[in-house]
């Protein structure tokens, strides 16, 4: 289909949109991301940590006391050892381990409109080199044609055969060809530099391409084709689900928790070890502690809508730009096919007869020359019309995110 060379090696364009899937720094990012929240996720079910204390318990300040008296008494003062833990509220574990397990998915989509972001950078890079390589080859036919022009020209004025009054004319048109060159020779270093980069390669390696190119076809596409295909689309509905999840999280965060406390204490001048334990409870269901939960939600319920607002305006954007490159592309192959069928073998047939007429000394070169201008910028223009369609193409592939 298409091919470049480097270096003898040769790849086709699929091998241009794999070595950017592979090696473009900004997917390496997302996976570092994806990776980051996937790890992150494994720790969902964990317990909160024990909390462990140490120190005296109910001691006088007075250190004579905490000795045995002498009238066979106790002393007064412990030493307390305690240790208390919080038992995870299982729905609430559930609701978070389900949450930040999707947190990545939204992620993964935008890593593939990224993706389709930048396939559509080299394919408009790829096109662009395409169409100025073929105005190049244009150019160098059109050199050996005013070479001929000019000879041929001079030669008749010295044999008295002809006029210079289209000499200097041709002269000119062979500078502004070397001038539209260089312009054109920058263009094509200016798209293999773009291509490198988003290969992430040497920017000033250098490489050729092939010439050919397909005229696709397209049909209109529902609004279900866009809920399928475009991945900024998934990556809001990945969004919508989250949003759920973390509103079930915040849900679960409302339900009660409980704990166990276990207070060890070593008692002074002869007091008996004694020990505590206490069963505890969260209540973050009373009105002064529920109020921050409560309005997470609604602040989630409030931006799920927003989304589900974003999804249909992506939705609306994407129908009516397809409607409109449909329209602009077939229009453009119509433009297009005049030249090819029409305009372009026409012209061709007047600059033929016109040179005929010059060879055979019945035509003047002013003719000759108007005829070799005319068909030239009508072939610059052709070329144009069909950088403009494969730009098209590659928007319309954008739209529908193909490959």
């Amino acid at each position: 289909m298409f091919a470049i060379t480097v270096n003898g090696q040769t790849l086709n364009l699929d091998s241009i949109l794999s070595a950017i899937k592979e090696n473009h720094p900004a997917m390496k990012m997302y996976d570092a991301d994806i990776r980051s929240m996937d790890e992150a996720s494994k720790g969902a079910k964990s317990w909160m940590p024990p909390e462990l204390g140490t120190g005296l318990w109910m001691t006088p300040y007075n250190p004579s006391m905490w000795k045995k008296p002498a009238d066979g008494g106790t002393g007064m003062g412990q030493y307390m050892i305690s240790a208390q833990q919080m038992f995870p509220n299982k729905k609430e574990q559930v609701a978070n381990e389900r949450y930040m397990q999707a947190m990545s998915s939204a992620n993964k989509e935008i890593k593939q409109a990224t993706l389709n972001d930048l396939y559509t950078a080299a394919k408009k890079s790829y096109y662009m080199r395409l169409v100025t390589e073929k105005k190049l080859k244009v150019l160098d036919e059109n050199e050996h044609i005013l070479d001929f022009m000019i000879q041929s020209a001079e030669l008749r004025y010295k044999n008295n055969l002809g006029k210079l009054d289209a000499y200097y004319k041709a002269k000119a048109a062979l500078g502004n060809i070397a001038n539209q060159r260089i312009t054109m020779r920058n263009e094509i270093k200016q798209q293999e530099i773009m291509l490198n980069t988003l290969m992430n390669r040497d920017k000033d390696l250098e490489f050729v391409i092939d010439s050919s190119y397909t005229i696709k076809s397209y049909t209109e596409a529902d609004s279900n084709y866009f809920l399928q295909s475009r991945s900024d689309i998934k990556a809001i509905d990945r969004n919508i689900e989250i949003t759920k999840l973390q509103q079930d999280l915040e849900r679960s965060k409302l339900k009660p928790q409980f704990g166990v406390r276990y207070d060890h204490m070593f008692g002074f001048g002869g007091l008996p070890m004694q020990y505590s334990l206490m069963a505890m409870i969260k209540l973050p269901i009373a009105n002064w502690s529920s109020k921050m939960y409560k309005a997470s939600i609604e602040s989630l319920s409030w931006k799920s809508v927003s989304l589900a607002e974003q999804k249909q305006m992506i939705l609306n954007e994407a129908a009516g730009e397809q409607q409109s490159l449909l329209t602009s592309i077939e229009s453009k192959k119509g433009q297009i096919e005049l030249y090819q069928k029409n305009i372009i073998p026409a012209l061709q047939k007047n600059y033929q007869t016109m040179q005929l007429a010059y060879e055979q000394n019945t035509g003047e070169l002013f003719e000759l020359f108007d005829a070799w201008e005319t068909l030239t910028m009508t072939h610059m223009e052709y070329l144009n019309q069909l950088q403009d369609l494969l730009l098209m193409q590659v928007e319309m592939d954008k739209v529908l995110e193909q490959k």
